[in-house]
């Protein structure tokens, strides 16, 4: 099975290229259309990898608390994507994209608070580079 650092390397690389790719697809278009169109095609993508890999299975069969959370998370990944596509509508994407990756430094704070997670000097290190990073990098 793949390490998971491979699948995050692939996160991070789609992520990067989603930033070029919206930006020229939003353009003529309203932000909102643009979030539906992207989440449609997402759908149907999934939709034929879970039924190729016979992964289907009732989301309402799904335990509650997972259907819960996975909802939440859905209902957090739209308002985000409505703001990524707002934002690259009227700004640059080589700017709204590291604005954006600030969303790391946010995951690992309320990974700290919520769930309980811990770092080492290091990682602290690499967050505080990271956020440093993202202010340089915006700064005009």
């Amino acid at each position: 099975m793949l390490d998971w650092k491979i699948f995050a390397l692939g996160s991070a690389f789609f992520a990067g290229l989603t930033a070029v790719l919206a930006k020229i697809g939003v353009k003529n278009i309203s932000s909102n259309l643009a979030t539906f169109i992207r989440t449609v095609v997402i759908i149907v993508f999934l939709g034929v990898i879970v039924f190729f890999r016979r992964e289907w299975k009732n989301p309402f069969l799904v335990d509650r608390r997972s259907l819960i959370f996975l909802a939440l998370s859905a209902i957090t990944t739209g308002l985000s994507w409505l703001c990524y596509f707002r934002a690259l509508q009227s700004g640059p994407a080589s700017l709204v994209a590291p604005i954006d990756k600030l969303s790391l430094v946010f995951a690992v704070v309320l990974s700290l608070l919520f769930l309980g997670e811990r770092l080492t000097g290091f990682q602290w290190l690499g967050i505080g580079l990271i956020t440093a990073g993202t202010i340089i990098a915006i700064l005009k």
